[in-house]
């Protein structure tokens, strides 16, 4: 899928760093507010939800949680398991970052991260 009507997908990294204005937070606010659908995975909910609770405040992980689910949740099951451990295995990916991947495969989405390892993956876009 190609053009401005593909999905995107952003990790968790880039909502920690868009909610809690981070470095990053311009180059990625810029994809919350676009017209594109934004997917969100389940272990993005699940990463971001605990990082907040942890380093910030619950009122934090609520705004989060209000935002995300009015997005499109990518709920992990059995077919995408199984293309995760592919990725992983074929791109060197941990576990987490593998199912991010796999999920926004799955979906014909462009990915967005800031983790380098990343950076030679087909359907990445580095922040």
């Amino acid at each position: 899928m190609t053009g401005s009507k593909q999905p995107i997908l952003i990790d968790s990294s880039g909502w920690l760093e868009y909610l809690t204005a981070g470095p990053k937070a311009d180059p990625y606010a810029k994809h919350f507010t676009s017209d594109r659908t934004l997917l969100v995975p389940a272990i993005v909910i699940y990463e971001v939800t605990k990082i907040l609770l942890r380093k910030h405040s619950k009122t934090a992980a609520d705004a989060f949680l209000s935002q995300a689910l009015r997005h499109t949740v990518v709920s992990f099951d059995e077919q995408l398991a199984l293309s995760a451990a592919s990725f992983s295995l074929q791109y060197h990916l941990p576990m987490a970052d593998a199912i991010v991947y796999a999920s926004a495969v799955s979906r014909g989405a462009l990915l967005l991260v800031s983790d380098q390892h990343f950076s030679k993956i087909p359907g990445v876009l580095l922040i």
